[in-house]
């Protein structure tokens, strides 16, 4: 999930020529970022997953995949319950203007991200830019098979290039959840999980004590 997360910050790969150039800037301030540190907290709440609180410490480094360190689990993959934002920019796509979107008491611009790719895992996504700062707000992701997730990014002040706060509310129908990611202190509702009808939840990522080296 975060390793994903951080990915859509620093793996925006674009192939189209009608793409927004604030997104593009938002990319180029990412590409900055050579490496970093920090401690994870990780919250969910969803009804029929009971799991306390989970921490973690990941490190990046530019063109490396992420490594993470806990003591009592394992970050859950991509696939199923995670949807990798990457993907969002894996294959080629175009953008379109959606105008202003006011979120409290700021406003952003919104961008649709629209694949040109049948092979693309989703099917439109609307992101948030924060042009002022240079850096993504808000994204929206429809997905063709796992549902839609709303993802909304908190900065600890103006300057700050990574976010201290990610919330993702997702919802969809079926859920596929890998126990042995979740760690052995984690029960969950098999019972509810398998009822019938559309799944909502809320995870909560907040991050401490960054050190970051940027180009």
């Amino acid at each position: 999930m975060i390793r994903c997360l951080f990915l859509f910050f620093c793996g925006l790969s674009v192939f189209a020529q009608e793409v927004d150039s604030d997104l593009l800037a938002v990319k180029a301030r990412m590409d900055r970022v050579e490496h970093f540190t920090v401690d994870i907290q990780l919250d969910v709440d969803v009804s029929f997953i009971n799991m306390p609180t989970k921490y973690a410490k990941m490190t990046y480094n530019k063109g490396e995949q992420a490594k993470f360190l806990s003591s009592d689990f394992v970050m859950i993959p991509k696939r199923g319950l995670d949807f990798s934002l990457q993907q969002l920019f894996e294959y080629p796509f175009i953008t379109v203007h959606r105008g202003d979107v006011e979120r409290n008491g700021a406003t952003y611009k919104a961008i649709n991200v629209i694949p040109t790719d049948n092979r693309a895992e989703f099917s439109i996504a609307t992101v948030l830019i924060d042009t002022k700062h240079i850096r993504i707000a808000e994204s929206e992701i429809f997905t063709k098979k796992h549902g839609a997730y709303v993802l909304d990014f908190n900065y600890e002040n103006a300057k700050a290039i990574l976010p201290e706060r990610v919330t993702v509310n997702f919802e969809m129908e079926r859920i596929r959840i890998p126990l042995n990611y979740m760690g052995k202190d984690t029960k969950i509702d098999k019972a509810q999980l398998k009822e019938n009808g559309t799944k909502t939840g809320k995870i909560t990522l907040k991050m401490s004590n960054y050190n970051i080296t940027i180009l």
